[in-house]
């Protein structure tokens, strides 16, 4: 059985472009799922995720799991009503670790073919300077493309805001 028609069978797959089947088959690809490091372990809403990832490696494909190290020290104001808490960076380096943990009981970050990757976006994100972000980064984003989003929306309109943090 081929990773496609697994997904297929165990319904994770609903719709695909055509030949996408064939791809799988031949190539080598690059698959990742991102992770919010705010609790020093995963909830069982990423199991199918993570399961998927080491499905893609079992058929010989490189998995990719992405903590927000550097994200996860901001905040996100999707689907929150009040601004979180900020996280110490000690407090996101042990949820980091912990999350790694977790994925190593399902993926081989070890293996000599394919090994699992775990990056972590504080490793570039960590270096960029204020300037060089609105200058390089900032410039391809409008403020009303940002402010149309519901989850800001709804944040600017509650009684507690959000803050420059979340926004930017």
């Amino acid at each position: 059985m081929s990773l496609y028609d697994e997904l297929k069978w165990r319904g994770a797959l609903y719709d695909a472009t055509e030949g996408v089947a064939e791809v799988i088959a031949k190539e080598k690809l690059t698959g990742y799922i991102g992770f919010d490091p705010t609790a020093k372990s995963l909830h069982v809403g990423s199991l199918l995720q993570i399961m998927n990832l080491a499905r893609f490696q079992r058929f010989g494909h490189t998995p990719i799991a992405l903590v927000g190290g550097g994200t996860g020290l901001i905040g996100d104001p999707s689907g929150k009503t009040k601004e979180r808490q900020l996280l110490t960076k000690a407090d996101v380096e042990e949820n980091v670790a912990g999350i790694r943990d977790q994925l190593a009981r399902f993926l081989d970050f070890d293996a000599k073919q394919n090994p699992a990757k775990l990056l972590n976006n504080i490793d570039w994100l960590g270096s960029i300077s204020f300037v060089d972000f609105l200058r390089d980064v900032g410039k391809y984003f409008t403020v009303n493309s940002m402010l149309a989003k519901e989850s800001v929306k709804r944040r600017i309109e509650s009684e507690d805001g959000i803050s420059f943090t979340e926004f930017s």
